[in-house]
């Protein structure tokens, strides 16, 4: 097959380079498709610089979506509330030993129960001993019994009402909710 075209110019690569002609002694290097950040001479050509687009707006976009939860797994309701409740009584239990704590640095116990026992006391007996009523142990077994309860009654009504949440989303479609996404 002839070429009959004629003398054709040497093709140009991208960014205006033109390939350098094959000289003995010299390695190959083959063209690239898109310019090295140096450039052959060390510096940018002036196509390499990225300009910004004209006419382009410069506040952020905010994706929205319309999301509904249509249900709530009862089990994995039941396992966070089991955990949180846990949580809550720990922090129940050491809130009352911290409380107990101040209230008797401060003097509270003996005063009230100094004023209690004088107004119960008789000549025969001293009257009602708040401190020994309202003692350290006395008062975390009381608070742990509570928060014992606390932690089998919420569990059980918090999966009770995602039960309940299941029920009513099949009828009316579930809770809707609208989400925006910053930038």
């Amino acid at each position: 097959m002839t070429d009959t075209r004629g003398p054709q110019p040497p093709h140009q690569m991208f960014g205006g380079e033109q390939p350098a002609p094959a000289q003995p002694g010299q390695a190959y290097h083959p063209p690239q498709a898109y310019p090295s950040p140096g450039g052959a001479q060390g510096g940018q050509s002036a196509s390499a610089v990225r300009r910004p687009r004209t006419g382009a707006s410069t506040t952020p976009r905010t994706r929205k979506a319309r999301l509904r939860v249509a249900k709530a797994d009862p089990w994995s309701v039941m396992k966070v509330s089991f955990l949180l409740s846990i949580a809550l009584g720990i922090c129940t239990v050491v809130a009352a030993a911290v409380l107990w704590m101040v209230m008797d640095a401060m003097g509270v116990f003996s005063t009230v129960g100094g004023t209690i026992s004088e107004a119960t006391g008789s000549n025969e007996s001293n009257g009602f001993d708040l401190q020994s009523f309202l003692s350290l142990p006395r008062v975390l077994i009381f608070t742990s019994v509570i928060a014992v309860i606390d932690v089998v009654l919420a569990t059980a009504l918090a999966t009770l009402g995602a039960f309940i949440y299941n029920l009513s989303a099949g009828f009316v479609g579930g809770v809707e909710l609208t989400l925006a996404e910053d930038e």
